[in-house]
């Protein structure tokens, strides 16, 4: 496994991040123990989770899932010193019993606007929290999960500050937040000496998000631009492969995802994939992982997250993979 520089920290991070978001609920213990084993064996150690992982898979739960089969993983092989571990806060939503529906399913409209936020004290409650599930005195690095706007910036930075002054949190990222944000999160840093951000994690593939659609999480043409001007945030991409569309044709038609591509772009970039793929002699979700990690204007850390063992070994094929410039030029020229 490669590694690659977070930011300009000097830090040195796996170029394929494992996200844990499923590990103890749709993943059951035993396969996700059996996933991280591998991906520690093949030399990956960037590990991603969140305190809300995953609140939505059963009435009244209230998240921590993720990181409480982190922490016993971690534990039953004294792992912790071999993992960069990342996890998140803000984003576990206020406890209602209208968040579920009868059947059981979650009410995400209610979700989003009852998020915990990034308030001072929610913040240092929810790390102190995570920390407590994931059995470590820190994390390598804590993210804004969701960006909130309804809390002064300089509130949550200033509590961020305190967290690494306290040893509890080395680096700092933000999630689901537009570009000008970012900038006026680092002009804050930078006038007040508080820690700026290394890391932004948003939604980015192959395919480009559909013309006219609204949505912070989804890297568009400027925040790439940005990115690739500021090379102190590196960008970690999450759903790289869109929950595997690129190799069925079903899901592709049929997967709620799609809604934010669908439109003729993605149709020749799918068509541009499946006939470049075969002469690879990979898969399309390979293609576009290996795609991925071949990314250096900006570099991109491409965060999967497999369901089961059998997606993961399917994906790690992709590590392989070289492109040429040609290859590559006609991937991006599509």
């Amino acid at each position: 496994m490669d590694t690659m520089e977070l930011g300009r920290t000097g830090e040195q991070v796996s170029k394929l991040a494992l996200g844990a978001m499923q590990m103890g609920n749709a993943t059951d213990e035993q396969t996700s123990f059996r996933i991280l084993d591998r991906y520690a064996e093949i030399g990956g150690s960037f590990l991603d989770t969140a305190d809300c992982y995953e609140w939505w898979s059963e009435p009244g739960s209230r998240g921590g899932h993720s990181e409480e089969l982190l922490g016993r993983w971690m534990r039953a092989g004294n792992r912790r010193d071999d993992v960069f571990l990342a996890t998140k806060g803000s984003a576990v939503p206020e406890h209602s019993p209208d968040l579920w529906a009868a059947d059981g399913t979650a009410n995400w409209d209610l979700a989003r606007r009852t998020f915990a936020g990034a308030g001072a004290d929610t913040l240092r409650h929810a790390l102190d929290g995570s920390l407590r599930r994931l059995g470590t005195d820190h994390v390598d690095l804590y993210y804004v999960h969701v960006d909130d706007r309804s809390t002064p910036l300089e509130e949550t930075l200033e509590a961020l500050a305190g967290l690494v002054t306290a040893g509890k949190v080395r680096y700092l990222g933000w999630s689901n937040v537009r570009t000008w944000r970012l900038e006026a999160i680092r002009q804050l840093c930078d006038r007040y000496g508080w820690p700026a951000p290394v890391a932004v994690q948003q939604q980015h593939s192959y395919l480009r998000r559909r013309a006219g659609l609204d949505n912070a999480s989804i890297v568009d043409a400027e925040q790439w631009d940005y990115l690739a001007t500021h090379r102190d945030l590196t960008l970690v991409a999450y759903s790289p492969i869109l929950k595997g569309v690129y190799d069925d044709p079903a899901r592709q038609r049929e997967h709620w995802m799609m809604e934010s591509y669908a439109g003729p772009d993605t149709d020749a970039r799918l068509a541009a994939v499946t006939e470049l793929a075969g002469e690879v002699g990979v898969t399309p979700n390979q293609l576009v992982l290996a795609w991925h990690l071949h990314q250096s204007e900006p570099p991109v850390v491409p965060l999967i997250g497999p369901r089961t063992f059998e997606q993961f070994e399917n994906l790690l094929p992709a590590l392989d993979v070289k492109l040429d410039a040609d290859q590559l030029g006609r991937l991006d020229g599509v």
